[in-house]
């Protein structure tokens, strides 16, 4: 009679997040992300799993996001044959983005051979748009609020408001005669009152929660968009620069194009023209917009009826249409991905746009570390792309408050927000410091804290009734 969890990423890291629970033998795979950033965590990406993924009996996603779903590809051609549970939404944005990040992958590789600046002879992309079709088909979707059944153990997702269709997990495990126990998976938490997204769930009732930490040791800046921006959006304009906005395509691309045309709308920025260069973004609006008025989305927080963004807004799906935008002068906004400068079209506007003191770099998300976007925040004076450095003579600023992710009050309001709170919380998915932070916080309300480290398994002793390394 054995409870065991293996934190195989998300521990000690923002990404990679893979969470298997074994319940008497029977094997749950809770996220299946890939690790981004610091070279050492993307190489993990390149090995072998430490469990057998024929091993695993399902696969529970909260989300589509890649840190929390783009290694599914890999485990599907390393053996995995089984189920993979989702939301409906989750589903329709997991298919997007790992075939965006196939292509990307298979583009990236053959630029690397061409252009002969890969370590690696020849340069291979991590998994092929082969490999991402074959996961896909082995994806299950079940609603939000509906019990289901992987491998004979309950579960059943609750709305996390992070981005559409998001979920976090609530998992009832009985090992052996002894009472069921009860285990929450945050996923990634959303915000209360965001645009676009619900508020999270109440938290159930639960034993144990593993619970996100990205901003575990800080408070988002209350301050409005418009009174972080202005000042330097009015100076860029002034000086006809262009001013580049890396955004996910998930999720922060559309909140943040519906808020900036709300404030041109308003008069707070002068009418210049919005882009959003990201054939991925492009359908994930789509997709979005197909969702507004239902369960997933409300509508009354957008202002906007049927359509997420106005005419005014214009959308570059290829590549050609990529490339007029070098050819456009500003002032203007150019939104694309990724979020983080890790990879996609955004460095292509990156070593255009950051020599030039004229134009502004606006970051609105968490930056990774091991990221170009953490190496600009702690003041990189280059950024090495595509096999080369590219001088940063370009102003650069980080918003604050446009963030998918609860800040460290928030997680602490949605902890509280059940009946009861849960005996055991087991801190992941965030760096060291943030989690640390957010340990001694959740510790001050009497709740037995862990912070696993990557590779980690805990058993559960019900003698003792905690959580303990496995010896």
């Amino acid at each position: 009679m054995t409870l065991t969890l293996g934190f195989h990423g998300g521990a000690g890291t923002v990404t990679g997040s893979k969470f298997l629970l074994d319940a008497d033998g029977k094997r749950i795979l809770i996220d299946c992300g890939l690790f981004q950033g610091l070279k050492d965590l993307r190489l993990r990406n390149w090995q072998p799993t430490p469990f057998n993924p024929s091993s695993v009996d399902a696969v529970v996603l909260t989300h589509a996001h890649l840190d929390h779903s783009g290694y599914i590809p890999r485990l599907v051609r390393q053996g995995y044959r089984d189920p993979i549970y989702c939301t409906p939404a989750t589903h329709e944005l997991a298919e997007i983005l790992l075939l965006d990040a196939a292509r990307l992958q298979e583009e990236d590789a053959a630029y690397a051979n061409r252009k002969g600046f890969s370590k690696h002879r020849p340069a291979l992309p991590l998994f092929t748009e082969t490999d991402a079709l074959a996961a896909l088909r082995q994806f299950r979707p079940i609603d939000h609020d509906r019990w289901f059944e992987p491998a004979g153990i309950q579960a059943c997702f609750r709305q996390a408001g992070h981005i559409l269709g998001s979920a976090f997990a609530e998992v009832r495990a009985q090992v052996g005669t002894s009472a069921e126990t009860t285990l929450v998976f945050s996923g990634d938490l959303g915000r209360y009152g965001a645009p676009l997204h619900p508020d999270p769930d109440p938290l159930p009732n639960c034993d144990t929660l593993v619970l996100e930490s990205t901003y575990g040791d800080q408070d988002h800046d209350p301050a409005p968009l418009i009174d972080q921006i202005r000042g330097p959006f009015r100076e860029t304009i002034a000086r006809g620069g262009v001013i580049l906005i890396p955004a996910f395509a998930v999720a922060r691309a559309q909140v943040v194009t519906l808020l900036l045309s709300e404030l041109i709308e308003s008069g707070d920025l002068p009418p210049i023209p919005i882009h959003i260069d990201s054939p991925m973004a492009v359908d994930v609006t789509e997709t979005y917009t197909r969702y507004l008025g239902t369960e997933e989305l409300d509508p009354g927080q957008t202002g906007m009826r049927g359509s997420l963004f106005p005419r005014s807004v214009t959308f570059h799906r290829t590549v050609e249409e990529s490339l007029r935008l070098n050819g456009l002068r500003g002032p203007r906004i150019i939104i694309s991905s990724s979020g983080m400068l890790s990879g996609g079209r955004v460095l292509h506007h990156l070593r255009r746009l950051l020599p030039d003191r004229r134009n502004l770099v606006m970051l609105v998300g968490y930056q990774a570390a091991g990221t170009r976007g953490r190496a600009l925040l702690e003041g990189a004076r280059t950024l090495r792309m595509h096999g080369m450095d590219i001088p940063v003579r370009a102003r650069f600023i980080s918003v604050d408050g446009l963030s998918a992710h609860a800040d460290s009050r928030e997680l602490i309001r949605w902890l509280r927000s059940g009946n009861t709170l849960p005996r055991h919380v087991l801190l992941t998915h965030g760096e060291p410091e943030a989690a640390e932070a957010l340990r001694d916080r959740i510790s001050a309300l009497g709740v037995h804290v862990i912070i696993p480290h990557l590779g980690e398994v805990l058993a559960f002793d019900p003698a003792a009734g905690r959580w303990l390394p496995r010896t």
